[in-house]
């Protein structure tokens, strides 16, 4: 009887959406460990949804994408959430969406590879982040969801009452959120020299990064679900001049409840 064929767990598919730099194509060809690696790291989606594919190089199943969007229950993928991001956004007053504006939640993640990080820079200037009071950035890193929030980045660096901070909203502290600190100084501090502004790296590197004890989630699927739900409460509730002093604000334990999550999901997915 001969030997089974070993699989190499190296050989993995890809789902990489349209809107990456290079415009990479899916493909199930085998790729060298290297390769492998490097894709791994990159993670332009969340691994948690491609730990829904099967990996097998022997599988003859396809992974497609259906007409419909999946259920918000389920684990999203980037593609996913930028779809129900849209539909939210375009439901949110006018009068407040009008202080914000958001980046792509894949950017943060091609940022953090040297290769990508000059163009998403470039992407981030034409957002013209100095002149909003709010800039969302949804971030999707070793499979988490969580949501960072830029205020009033135009604003001097020594206001007293439009105070220049971050807000990092994470449904599982436990995963330390923290732990994008490096990453997030970094990206904050690139976006200012981009822009040619007068302060000093020293000056950029004391922004508060503030991270509240919001709601958490119940299970390893909801974190997509989550950041949504901060984006729709935040925008809805955000003061106009964000001072330090009254933080947390609305932020709090008690902020929601996993209920009511569930509950904007279903609407949510329904109007998708």
């Amino acid at each position: 009887m001969g030997k089974k064929k070993q699989v190499d767990d190296s050989i993995i598919p890809i789902d990489i959406a349209p809107s990456d730099p290079g415009y990479l194509r899916a493909s199930r060809k085998k790729i060298t460990k290297q390769e492998a690696q490097r894709l791994r790291s990159l993670k332009l989606t969340a691994p948690c949804f491609l730990d829904n594919i099967p990996c097998r190089a022997q599988s003859k199943r396809r992974v497609t994408r259906k007409k419909s969007t999946p259920k918000l229950k389920n684990k999203l993928d980037s593609g996913s959430f930028e779809c129900y991001l849209e539909t939210l956004w375009s439901r949110l007053p006018a009068d407040k969406r009008d202080l914000f504006t958001r980046l792509d939640c894949q950017w943060f993640a091609w940022y953090r590879k040297a290769s990508y990080r000059e163009k998403v820079l470039s992407w981030v200037k034409r957002k013209e982040i100095f002149s909003m009071k709010y800039v969302l950035v949804p971030i999707v890193c070793w499979g988490h969801w969580s949501l960072l929030i830029f205020c009033h980045f135009g604003e001097s660096l020594q206001s007293k009452t439009r105070t220049p901070c971050m807000l990092l909203l994470d449904s599982l502290q436990m995963s330390d959120a923290l732990r994008l600190e490096a990453d997030i100084r970094r990206f904050m501090f690139d976006i200012y020299k981009a822009e040619g502004r007068p302060e000093n790296k020293q000056m950029i590197y004391q922004v508060p990064l503030l991270v509240p004890k919001v709601p958490q989630q119940r299970n390893g699927k909801e974190c997509g679900n989550f950041v949504l739900y901060f984006i729709n409460l935040f925008v809805k509730s955000a003061p106009e001049n964000f001072n330090i002093d009254n933080y947390p604000y609305f932020m709090k334990n008690d902020w929601f409840n996993a209920e009511a999550v569930e509950r904007f999901s279903e609407r949510l997915h329904a109007l998708a």
